[in-house]
């Protein structure tokens, strides 16, 4: 949290001013997390640590309202008998702003907030309350990564993207095919999580195929089947209906350019430290402006040219605080613009920093989120 990585402690800072009472437990923080279940005197299954010590810190905690932002780790199943042990729950929330694989969850949710308006018309169209939710900055980050500047010689960074490209369905496909051709032409630095094979991954995928031939195989006898489907690790294999496989491979132009990914505050720095920054949003994300870069770029006051969404306007006046493109020919032309002309640059940063700051930090959205949180109290209260 004092890295700001993430959500951080910002929701915790913006709702105390609104008189909320907030815990944020860092479930996956084993020794922390192992720490309080012994000074509480609290006994838990060592192959189910994480969420037996979450469930007893909620139970603890007795809140009113439980909000969700893991809905990989904790399941339909766990939140429901959360709810059913923790009577002090009035209403649980859930986040949801990338794929999911596992839809089950959102049942257990009694509203689904995303900051990808085709998310919230998906959810809606399923049969979830959903509600569209912006992301957020936080000025504060903008105070530490000044100090930062001042004690370090700031390194300039011409162009940059920070953030994930991974191939794949709805993923960052059309992403991939602009940086392939930004590293091309412009003088860009790319920070980014980049699987690169390894020839241990292909060992292991053959020896995985091979152990799913054989378990399709056997499996065909109804009677074998079910003893498989009772061995944890074999159950996969069971179940899945696709041969394992390597994940799908980056082109080498940007796997060979891209450097370590950055995170917290080293990302911020990273972003402050440069002159442009790229954003482009996943291909789940079809015509909507929804990303953190949005706000994390402009808020700590770089030159965002981002790609034009139909509700860009509702959150940046475009060529004024962010700049925009419709392709990627435009995209270089506007970042090699952008390069040639600093004045006009740092105008078009500064003015998208004030937009963020007076728009778009947490403290705004902590209004809108109390706002929804009590209309929902009171929807369920008056159904219930």
């Amino acid at each position: 949290m004092g890295d700001c990585f993430g959500w951080s402690d910002f929701w915790t800072h913006a709702l105390t001013k609104l008189g909320y009472e907030v815990w944020e437990p860092v479930s996956n923080a084993e020794i922390m997390q192992k720490t309080w279940a012994k000074e509480k005197g609290f006994q838990y299954n060592k192959q189910t640590w994480l969420t037996d010590i979450t469930k007893a810190q909620v139970k603890f905690f007795k809140p009113d309202v439980l909000f969700v932002d893991d809905y990989s780790t904790f399941n339909k199943d766990f939140l429901l008998d959360l709810r059913q042990s923790c009577p002090s729950i009035k209403l649980i929330l859930g986040w949801c702003g990338a794929p999911y694989y596992d839809a089950s969850v959102f049942l257990a949710y009694d509203i689904v907030l995303s900051n990808i308006p085709e998310l919230v018309i998906d959810f809606q169209k399923s049969g979830h309350k959903a509600k569209y939710f912006r992301h957020a900055f936080d000025p504060r980050v903008s105070i530490k990564i000044n100090e930062l500047a001042h004690k370090n010689e700031s390194i300039v960074i011409p162009c940059s993207f920070i953030g994930s490209i991974f191939a794949g369905k709805s993923a960052h496909n059309e992403r991939a095919i602009l940086i392939q051709k930004l590293i091309e032409d412009v003088d860009i630095a790319v920070f980014s999580d980049i699987y690169r094979i390894r020839s241990e991954d292909v060992v292991l995928i053959g020896i995985k195929r091979i152990v799913y031939d054989i378990i399709k195989s056997l499996s065909k006898n109804h009677s074998i089947r079910e003893i498989l489907q009772q061995i944890p690790k074999i159950r996969a294999y069971v179940e899945s209906s696709s041969r394992p496989s390597l994940p799908p491979q980056l082109n080498s132009t940007i796997v060979n350019q891209a450097k370590p990914p950055v995170f917290g505050l080293e990302m911020f720095q990273s972003l402050y430290n440069s002159q442009v920054t790229l954003n482009n949003h996943i291909d789940l994300s079809r015509n909507s402006a929804s990303n953190m870069r949005l706000f994390e770029a402009t808020g700590v006051g770089t030159c965002l040219v981002t790609d034009w969404k139909e509700n860009l306007y509702e959150l940046f006046e475009a060529d004024h605080e962010v700049v925009t493109y419709r392709s990627n020919e435009e995209c270089v032309e506007k970042i090699k613009w952008l390069l040639d002309n600093p004045k006009e640059r740092e105008k078009i940063a500064k003015s998208g920093q004030i937009r963020t700051l007076r728009d778009h930090t947490f403290d705004k959205r902590a209004v809108y989120l109390d706002l929804i949180i009590k209309e929902t109290i009171k929807d369920l209260s008056t159904k219930g």
